[in-house]
């Protein structure tokens, strides 16, 4: 009787051994998925972090290198000026007061704010291959839009290296308006200032943005499949009913004829 109470001990001891060390296992392994899973969430938060900064960095950098390198990079490459240098001399130079009299410089410092003193030169040049040779009151620009920020334009340095009367200068003329010219032009360097200050930029954007989509949206197609559901058709079983209203009449006239038995004569 003893040894049989012992081994009954010892088994139910043995299985709540191995139900502890069931319990411990699956304890483990939840908490290794929680420790996985909170380091796909931590690289998830820093990627996403990350790639925001760079798609508003890369978006906000579009809103000022655009009106400020690629509008006149674009306006000096559709003016078609021409490759290679003729010959300027400067006419005359003009220095004018008032709002009405600047509506152009050959040199601003500062595009947005308003001009209210200007300086015109006035040049002319003599180009061999073209139709008409001479040119005379031309209008020199230091870029295409006439103004710029330092240190890539000193309006100071420029009028003092073209502004006296006489100078000789190498210059390039537009082929749409033969009255601007320019004394500097280089179409690869317009080309690339629009690849590095719009499109390098604007692909950036565009790639983090896809990538942002692709890692917090479902992009895929999802097939849309209307299931319609069978309406079951209704059947109206009467059956209970006649089966309940049977019992009580067998029942009423069962009772009924048990009154009639006992009832005395």
């Amino acid at each position: 009787m003893r040894s049989s109470s012992s081994e009954l001990l010892l088994d139910q001891q043995e299985e709540l051994r191995k139900r502890k060390i069931k319990e411990l296992a699956a304890a483990k392994k939840a908490s290794k998925q929680v420790g996985e899973r909170s380091c796909r969430e931590q690289a998830l938060f820093y990627s996403t972090s990350l790639l925001a900064v760079v798609a508003m960095s890369a978006g906000s950098s579009l809103l000022f290198l655009v009106p400020l390198y690629v509008d006149p990079a674009i306006s000096t490459l559709a003016s078609n000026f021409v490759t290679e240098p003729v010959t300027c001399v400067t006419t005359r130079r003009e220095e004018l007061t008032g709002l009405a009299n600047c509506s152009w410089s050959s040199c601003r410092e500062g595009c947005t704010s308003d001009a209210y003193h200007c300086t015109h030169i006035y040049v002319s040049y003599n180009d061999t291959k073209e139709t008409h040779n001479q040119t005379d009151d031309a209008v020199l620009l230091v870029n295409i839009k006439g103004c710029g920020y330092p240190p890539s334009v000193l309006c100071v340095n420029f009028t003092e290296a073209y502004g006296a009367e006489g100078t000789v200068f190498p210059c390039y003329h537009s082929r749409e308006n033969r009255t601007v010219v320019l004394t500097h032009y280089e179409r690869d360097e317009q080309v690339a200032i629009i690849i590095h200050y719009f499109a390098v930029p604007f692909v950036i954007t565009l790639a983090t943005s896809v990538a942002l989509c692709v890692m917090h949206c479902d992009c895929r197609c999802h097939p849309t499949t209307h299931h319609k559901r069978a309406r079951r058709p209704r059947i109206h079983d009467l059956s209970d009913g006649s089966i309940s209203i049977g019992v009580d009449l067998r029942h009423n006239t069962s009772y009924h004829s048990d009154l009639v038995a006992i009832r005395p004569m």
